[in-house]
């Protein structure tokens, strides 16, 4: 097989596979570009030759494995870092495959390689006092207030996506009755999501403060210099207006509240409120049931937690103290022993 390189496939892959036929945003190829910059350093460094010099017959099935375990044992990636690195080279190679047809075994036993099990992810949310609080704890004076109350008050009312959000303009905004808001999510997916009157009539104060309601191209939510905010800005926000909600005193440690964990709390408390689950799913986006599924069964959890908090202790009941309550008074025992 005569030796191809690496640099046209690459581009492809990027430029015409992610970008054109997957629609990803720029964040999810970045992701990609930074695996790919990843194994391909690697694989250099093995062959102890130039990035430029390397062709695609050098991406050996050997080599991916030994890119793996370099990733944990050597850079210290845990287990789902890895396997999420290994999804990006599954789709490489799968994109390899229909180039160069001669690649096809060594991609079909990538492919084969199993991801490695982890514990799903914990879903932080806020309860609903929690989001009471916060927006009691908002200040209501400052150059900023108008903005950041509107930001936060459009990530719990929307549960958009932290890019969503930085990527919204003002033509995406539809302030008559009802309101209503466009967001582009991922894979170039658009939807439609119902705003409260709450959340329109401040837009519209926001709008009128940054004098943009009539200019349709322009950001919603911006910096004190007047450009859009980014994913970094809008995280800088919310950290700050929650810092007071982040110590968890009954764990002793403390939260990590993103803009992704009013997302799930817009999920949780729209099923709290018997919203049906396919409504969730189409609010928030999810490309599949599965996603807003996770969230029908942390609520679940909750019921059942808090029916068994109730139970009425019978004789049969687990919940029945089987020892006396009068063996844990350490008074009424001493005084027992006195008689």
């Amino acid at each position: 097989m005569t030796p191809s390189s690496i640099g046209p496939i690459l581009h492809s892959f990027v430029e015409d596979h992610l970008k054109m036929v997957k629609g990803l945003r720029p964040s999810s190829v970045h992701s990609y570009r930074d695996v790919l910059r990843l194994f391909l350093s690697f694989v250099a460094h093995d062959l102890q030759r130039k990035i430029t010099r390397l062709h695609v017959q050098d991406l050996t099935f050997e080599r991916t494995l030994q890119f793996l375990s370099y990733l944990e044992e050597k850079r210290g990636n845990r287990r789902r870092t890895r396997n999420h690195r290994l999804a990006a080279l599954h789709t490489f190679f799968e994109y390899l495959a229909t180039r160069i047809p001669e690649m096809l075994i060594v991609a079909e036993r990538i492919a084969a390689i199993p991801v490695k099990r982890t514990s799903p992810p914990g879903t932080n949310f806020l309860l609903r006092d929690e989001i009471e609080k916060l927006f009691r704890h908002l200040p209501g004076q400052g150059s900023r207030a108008l903005r950041d109350r509107a930001l936060l008050l459009f990530l719990y009312n929307t549960g958009a996506r932290v890019q969503e959000v930085a990527d919204l303009r003002v033509a995406n905004l539809d302030l008559g009755e009802p309101p209503r808001v466009r967001l582009h999510g991922k894979g170039d997916r658009w939807r439609s999501c119902p705003l409260w009157e709450q959340t329109s009539q401040i837009l519209r104060q926001l709008l009128a403060e940054q004098g943009a309601a009539n200019l349709p191209q322009r950001p919603v939510f911006v910096s004190r210099q007047d450009q859009p905010l980014t994913r970094f800005g809008i995280y800088k926000i919310v950290r700050r207006h929650t810092k007071f909600l982040s110590s968890d005193e009954s764990k002793g440690k403390e939260r990590r509240i993103s803009p992704h964990v009013f997302r799930h709390t817009t999920a949780i408390h729209l099923l709290e409120s018997g919203v049906e689950v396919n409504v969730i799913r189409g609010w928030l986006g999810h490309a599949a049931l599965e996603t807003t599924n996770r969230y029908a069964e942390i609520t679940l959890k909750m019921k059942e937690a808090a029916l068994k908090a109730c139970e009425p202790p019978t004789e049969t009941s687990e919940a029945f103290p089987r020892k006396p309550a009068w063996r844990d008074d350490e008074n009424l025992l001493r005084w027992l022993k006195s008689l």
